[in-house]
């Protein structure tokens, strides 16, 4: 699908991921709206892209339905969906007071990331599909995983699940979608740089990067945009989930 001239929604597109996702996208011409709970960075992203911010909750049906309604008022119909929202705060099944964890982290992290996302791509679709075609597709969709999906370190049982939830949705939901013309992808990054990562001491974002076998650096949020970038062109990418590590495969700790 050629990008330029097309509306694309970003979901946790204020920073990180979905911030490089962002800004590639609207230089090469797409339209493009940002979804995130963030309205200081979201909006202030949005200005920088010249695109358009919406502030909402990807777990909340109504919101996402009138999300979307708002999008395509302002850019058309989105033909491009990147889910990049997400959380991911490690916690121990068993804590330091050798009680359970509440599960209502569990679910909280299974909300956003996985529940939020299949939210997103049924929403999208749902105006999608009634959209004439473009050349031979509608549309794509690229979801976000994590390499924690097959090597979840020890306090990443949520995210770890939640992660491989979003990766086995996703040959289901290609297959449907298929005969409306719309692709559904997923990235599993690695290590890169988010946020979360800039908090810490640098001592010890240098000491993560060399856990990567080559480049031995933290990725960036642009070398995400470039593949979603590739999978949004390539019409013949679909189905399937790319793994973005250096090689890494992460050790239980």
């Amino acid at each position: 699908m050629d990008i330029s001239g097309v509306a694309a929604i970003i979901t946790g597109g204020a920073s990180g991921l979905g911030s490089g996702t962002a800004a590639r996208l609207a230089a090469a011409g797409a339209r493009v709206t940002i979804f995130d709970l963030n309205a200081d960075l979201g909006a202030a992203k949005a200005q920088e892209i010249g695109g358009h911010f919406v502030k909402v909750d990807v777990g909340d049906e109504d919101a996402v339905r009138a999300a979307l309604a708002e999008a395509e008022g302002v850019h058309g119909i989105a033909r491009i969906l990147v889910n990049c929202a997400g959380i991911g705060p490690p916690a121990k099944m068993i804590g330091r007071d050798g009680l359970a964890a509440p599960l209502a982290g569990f679910a909280k992290i299974v909300g956003v990331n996985l529940i939020g996302t299949f939210n997103m791509v049924s929403k999208f679709a749902e105006r999608l599909h009634l959209a004439d075609p473009v050349g031979e597709e509608r549309g794509v969709i690229v979801n976000t995983a994590s390499v924690a999906a097959y090597e979840g370190q020890i306090g990443q049982a949520a995210y770890g699940a939640s992660k491989a939830g979003v990766i086995g949705m996703m040959l289901p939901v290609a297959r449907e979608l298929a005969r409306y013309g719309i692709r559904v992808m997923t990235i599993a990054p690695g290590i890169f740089w988010t946020p979360m990562l800039a908090s810490l001491p640098q001592e010890a974002q240098d000491s993560l990067g060399r856990q990567v076998p080559f480049p031995s650096r933290l990725g960036t949020p642009d070398e995400y945009a470039k593949l979603v970038e590739a999978i949004v062109t390539n019409p013949m990418l679909n189905g399937e989930t790319i793994r973005l590590d250096g090689a890494i495969r992460m050790a239980p700790k």
